[in-house]
């Protein structure tokens, strides 16, 4: 599916108007939350899931206090 959106002034912020058919693809309504996600593709959108904000959030951590290791670990 290929749709094009328009961003708009809401307040002092801007946004997009998401259509109906793809609310009803994501299975979200007015009012739910979304995650933006940057993949190699572009920007992807996904319903907010609170059990994997708190597994990023973990990886993240560990990521960090890991950098040195990782960093030998991927040569």
């Amino acid at each position: 599916m290929t749709t094009t959106v328009k961003i708009t002034s809401i307040g002092n912020s801007a946004g997009i108007i998401l259509p109906k058919e793809i609310l009803e693809k994501l299975r979200v309504s007015k009012g739910d939350t979304l995650t933006v996600v940057e993949t190699p593709d572009g920007i992807g959108l996904t319903p907010f899931d609170e059990k994997v904000a708190r597994q990023m959030e973990v990886a993240e951590r560990v990521m960090r206090e890991n950098r040195n290791m990782l960093r030998k670990l991927a040569q």
